[in-house]
């Protein structure tokens, strides 16, 4: 004789089947999926306000305003420089003509406008550190441009002279960079400067995305003619 054991009219808590829980979870994994669509969805809307863009807008060009200024302002002197200067009209003269001067040329033809150059330098500066030079073999009036520098570092003195006969034609100052250009560059400011340049570099790409981003924003969709661009 075999003896159940009685636990009960359930039965024993073994036997007893275990309620599913992956409905409970699943929905926590919906309500949480809608939850993060619904921050997500606001989160475009509230920077899609065109409230929102065009206070950034404003207070991006108010704090960008001066150093965009300063930019600009140097950028129109540094083109006017450049449109109006010596270096440019000769440029403009020579950029048709051929040079005689080849690569089959002889050797002398490149080393004899060179050593009468040096030679002139020479007397003129003994001594002085050969920094660069340039050689222009196009054109009725070759020349050599001989720039020096330091005993202990930094530029001193650029000497034009006629590749042909040695005489020196210009003694100015030497820098590597003008002045015009490193002050609109920011490099006349040091490190700074140039990280100051990047930045107001980047204001002025902002400004041109978000003025896109407002322009877009204030179209009118059933506008025909001229008036779906300007509006």
């Amino acid at each position: 004789m075999v003896e159940v054991p009685n636990d009960g009219p359930s039965g024993s808590s073994k036997d007893r089947p275990a309620t599913p829980r992956w409905p409970r979870a699943s929905a926590l994994a919906v309500a949480v999926n809608y939850a993060a669509k619904a921050i997500a969805l606001a989160t475009i809307r509230a920077r899609m306000n065109p409230r929102i863009w065009r206070i950034g807008h404003r207070w991006l060009g108010f704090v960008a305003a001066l150093f965009l200024l300063f930019a600009g302002t140097t950028g129109v002197l540094v083109a006017m420089t450049e449109f109006f200067g010596e270096d440019e009209a000769e440029r403009e003269r020579l950029r048709d003509v051929v040079s005689s001067v080849t690569t089959d040329s002889p050797l002398v033809a490149w080393t004899e406008p060179l050593q009468r150059a040096l030679a002139t330098v020479a007397r003129t500066a003994p001594h002085a550190p050969v920094d660069r030079v340039e050689l222009k073999l196009k054109g009725d009036r070759p020349t050599v441009a001989v720039c020096t520098g330091l005993p202990a570092g930094g530029e001193d003195r650029r000497y034009v002279l006629d590749a042909r006969t040695g005489t020196l034609l210009a003694d100015e100052a030497y820098v590597d960079k003008p002045f015009l250009y490193r002050l609109h560059s920011g490099e006349a400011f040091g490190d700074g400067g140039l990280v100051g340049a990047m930045l107001w570099g980047t204001a002025l790409v902002l400004l041109a995305i978000s003025g896109l981003v407002i322009y877009w924003q204030m179209r009118r969709p059933g506008a025909t003619g001229w008036k779906r661009v300007l509006w």
